[in-house]
């Protein structure tokens, strides 16, 4: 299943881990912008990325493989099952080079464990933990004129006669249910005017899902997003602890609340971890699809504004690693500004 939510759709083998810097900034990094490159350097890299792209939409996995840096191509089986993904949704694309960046590290000390590189104006930072000396790049493309357009980023890595290498493969979704991130980003900010805060808060996230290409970039743009999205996050959200839920008489602990598109339309992703007595209850048809059309309604009372924002609800009743029962739920089967008759809590 597609999942857009809190969480990233980034598969990939990467030659470094990254990581947002909270550690002292190593200045021996430098880094160039598209606009700031020579012809040569701009067209080398963006034709190398170019190459790559092409190579996943051919499926030659091989001739990828062997553009990639050794230490990656030694566990290729992330990258080759990213691009095994994507092939089928890439191969009528057309493939644009968004943006690419030229990072040099050829004169950072050995031992460093952080590099930060400050791109540009406004500022977007790259942030690399364990880089070791050398230069690199990164290219963003877009794959689209397809039912389903792309984002690709590309970590490259220089090698000693001068050739780029793959170094790292990410890919992501750059729409939802047929809308991108600055269309859910202008939805959050309406929902949040009328303080629905919880439609607000899924739209958010989707709008970071969406215009966020790697979780080792920031930029003022996306740190906006973030704040705003801060200010509509609501207490009840299950995390840490579950969100207990009153329905058909009893308490069910949802663990999860995030969104989806696996059905193609936008609905709200719920899992809840029945107790064995309600897990009793899910053998029989009829007994489990009241439990959880009772937990939908439970939810729905509490908070009749997701009406507007989602087309259904997808259930799923978790045991550990197991899902016993799903079912998807249209909002259609509910009743509208439903009265809050119900309680949702955190334990």
């Amino acid at each position: 299943m597609t999942r857009l939510s809190l969480g990233r759709k980034c598969r990939a083998k990467l030659l470094l881990a990254c990581v947002f810097g909270i550690a002292p900034v190593v200045r021996a990094a430098t880094c160039t912008t598209e606009s700031q490159m020579t012809v040569a350097q701009r067209d080398g890299m963006a034709n190398a990325a170019r190459s790559m792209a092409a190579q996943v939409q051919t499926g030659d996995v091989l001739g990828l493989k062997a553009n990639t840096l050794p230490a990656v191509a030694a566990d290729f089986s992330g990258i080759e099952a990213t691009a095994a993904d994507l092939r089928p949704m890439l191969r009528q694309a057309t493939i644009t080079v968004d943006e690419v960046y030229l990072l040099d590290a050829s004169t950072q000390a050995p031992d460093a464990q952080h590099t930060d590189f400050f791109c540009g104006s406004p500022v977007v930072v790259l942030n690399f933990t364990g880089l070791p000396a050398g230069t690199y790049g990164l290219a963003i493309l877009h794959a689209t004129g397809v039912p389903q357009p792309q984002q690709i980023s590309l970590i490259l890595s220089k090698s000693e006669n001068g050739q780029w290498l793959l170094g790292g493969f990410y890919s992501k979704a750059m729409t939802a249910a047929g809308h991108d991130g600055v269309w859910y980003w202008s939805a959050a900010r309406k929902f949040a005017q009328t303080r629905m805060n919880w439609d607000a808060w899924f739209f958010y996230q989707l709008a970071n899902t969406l215009l966020d290409p790697l979780d080792f970039l920031s930029s003022p743009n996306l740190d906006k997003l973030h704040h705003e999205s801060d200010q509509v996050k609501p207490d009840e959200l299950p995390g840490t602890k579950p969100m207990i839920l009153s329905a058909n008489g009893g308490a069910f602990a949802v663990t999860a609340l995030e969104s989806t598109t696996a059905l193609g339309s936008l609905d709200l992703d719920l899992h809840y971890a029945p107790d064995a007595s309600q897990a009793a209850q899910l053998r029989d048809p009829a007994a489990a699809r009241a439990q959880v059309t009772g937990i939908t309604t439970a939810l729905l009372a509490l908070h009749p504004e997701l009406h507007d924002a989602f087309h259904g609800v997808w259930v799923h009743a978790d045991q550990g690693n197991r899902t016993l029962f799903a079912l998807e739920l249209p909002m259609s089967g509910f009743a509208a500004n439903a009265p809050q008759a119900n309680r949702a809590t955190n334990r």
